[in-house]
């Protein structure tokens, strides 16, 4: 099964592969639309719905992950990493959805957990089966406890969704035994990657992906893999340029070449993605050496306040520490685990904290729909590849009204409600319709996975806003079909140079003659000399302005 033939643009003789500048869609899948009637999305809605996708004007899609698993997490505890999760579907409608979105010119990216799986898998169960220091053992992190009686965690690690990072086990003969690590849900037990069979074992999942046509690969948690051997305890007074225990460790790099090797030994070559949530830009910039991943999520941007002097410096930052590596930026607003953006932007606090995610804050709904039409120019006029989730080009918000008893996020189960977790962006997509659950699901009878829809979505539905030429589907159909169209934008490689402005402006060219305006400031601003206005997230003013919280893309004189 081949991919789709490149689609690149062309700067002189320098032709950019696909990856570089693409437009990668996200589909949360249990959530896009639900093919067969039975309340969860699925891979028949996905390709039900690739016109959609294409009409849109994306160049990829990345799905979360599709393998079996029991959804502790929502999929990222997978119990088998070369098939399908059936209520998703199965491996032939896998292949049949690849073939159909490569025949339409979109690459398929699918989801790899690499720091962890299901409890359930195999392997993990071998190993409970198994005795100490033992060979299924040494697939994962199994320690004795520490105190008289083993009681106490091996150390004081703690798992991201809260609590202790590791659980103890009751031996086969039934006594009290060791304990086994997981960086997230219990139900999660991370892989030991000091053990070469866990290498070679993830090898052959890579190709089994690839031999199938998959174009590559999003990874998760990327920078978790390699441990301490020691396992130390965190030092929480430890300089922020100390070595990590467990993050950001230097032996990790080896092992993204190893899978690099892998995806260039295609004739079409496959594509790593990385999620690494690393601060120091020069770390960061590692995992994007020319033999590592392709392209890594750029978090501080996600995570910026909307706030000019905030957005340049993080802009002009972005493009810094990835000019040494030869790696194209990433530019992305949300996805599945921070709070949509137009929450966000609607907020007296506009920046993401994992933290202090902001529930129950008052929001302008008015005003966080505004930014987020200028957020979107800004986002997909800068040079490099642009990320978006499902539902943020209908401009939905964050739910933050679902009762306890329908809440699915272990976040929320781990710190007993004091994180209300990641439900509120998960919930199922507005189709058509008047009325929950709006088009999601073939039978309208059902009840979604998540059954928490605002009556609000009916004006927000893809049926409402397609061919409204106000609304924010409209607004992305167009800066897609511009993006792709218009020179300045369509080269990843065309740099950006900023424009003289006020401070509470942003202002750039793209190529010769492409810019970018964003006005930040509370009144309107004069636009600089240009031959027409290619696009614009609000109406200028009567006399030419570009109006507060507002975009505009032009073509300059």
């Amino acid at each position: 099964m081949s991919a789709p033939g490149a689609s690149a643009a062309s700067t002189g003789l320098l032709t950019e592969p696909w990856w570089r500048g693409a437009v990668t869609y996200q589909v949360y899948i249990r959530s896009f639309a639900d093919g067969n009637g039975d309340g969860v999305g699925d891979l028949r809605g996905l390709r039900q719905k690739l016109g959609y996708l294409a009409d849109l004007g994306v160049d990829a899609i990345w799905l979360n992950p599709c393998f079996p698993s029991p959804m502790a997490d929502a999929g990222y505890d997978i119990s088998d990493y070369r098939d399908i999760e059936p209520s998703f579907g199965t491996l032939a409608e896998m292949d049949a959805l690849i073939a159909d979105a490569h025949e339409r010119g979109i690459r398929i990216l699918l989801d790899i957990v690499p720091n962890h799986c299901s409890d359930r898998h195999p392997r993990f169960q071998e190993a409970l089966a198994a005795a100490p220091r033992s060979p299924q053992r040494s697939w994962f992190w199994f320690r004795p406890g520490r105190g008289p009686n083993g009681d106490e965690p091996p150390n004081n690690w703690r798992s991201h969704f809260g609590g202790p990072a590791w659980t103890r086990v009751t031996e086969p003969d039934g006594t009290p035994g060791q304990w086994y690590l997981h960086l997230f849900a219990s139900e999660q037990p991370d892989f030991n990657w000091e053990n070469p069979a866990v290498r070679e074992d993830f090898l052959r999942t890579l190709r089994f992906w690839f031999d199938r046509g998959v174009d590559g690969f999003r990874i998760d948690s990327a920078a978790l893999l390699v441990k301490d051997p020691l396992l130390p305890d965190l030092d929480p007074q430890a300089p922020a340029d100390a070595e990590h225990p467990h993050n950001d460790r230097d032996g990790i790099h080896e092992i993204y070449q190893e899978w690099r090797a892998v995806a260039d030994s295609y004739e079409e070559p496959r594509v790593l993605f990385g999620e690494v949530w690393i601060a120091e830009p020069g770390r960061f910039a590692k995992y994007l050496r020319p033999q590592e991943m392709h392209a890594a999520f750029n978090f501080p941007f996600l995570q910026c306040a909307w706030d000019p002097a905030a957005l340049r410096t993080v802009i002009e930052r972005t493009m810094a520490f990835h000019r040494p590596v030869g790696a194209p930026a990433t530019w992305v607003l949300s996805n599945h685990d921070v709070t949509r953006h137009v929450t966000r932007y609607g907020r007296a606090e506009t920046t993401f904290d994992f933290d202090d995610r902001g529930h129950g804050r008052p929001v302008d709904f008015e005003l966080g729909r505004r930014r987020a039409r200028a957020a979107a120019l800004l986002c997909l006029s800068l040079p490099g590849g642009a990320y978006l989730y499902q539902g943020e080009e209908l401009g939905l918000w964050e739910v933050e009204e679902i009762p306890d008893e329908l809440r699915d996020d272990p976040m929320w189960h781990r710190t007993a409600g004091e994180n209300p977790g990641r439900d509120g962006c998960r919930v199922p997509l507005p189709w058509s319709g008047g009325q929950a659950p709006f088009g999601f699901s073939a039978d309208a009878d059902a009840q979604p996975w998540l059954p928490v829809q605002p009556a609000s979505w009916r004006d927000y539905s893809v049926e409402v806003q397609l061919g409204d030429p106000g609304s924010m589907l409209e607004l992305y159909r167009t800066a897609l079909t511009v993006r792709k169209t218009e020179p300045g934008f369509s080269s990843e490689r065309e740099a950006l140079r900023w424009l003289e402005s006020g401070p509470d402006v942003l202002a750039f060219r793209r190529g010769e003659d492409a810019a970018c305006i964003v006005n930040l400031s509370a009144e309107p601003v004069a636009l600089p000399a240009h031959e027409s206005v290619l696009l614009v997230s609000a109406p200028l003013t009567e006399d030419g302005l570009l109006p507060s919280d507002s975009a505009v893309w032009l073509r300059l004189s």
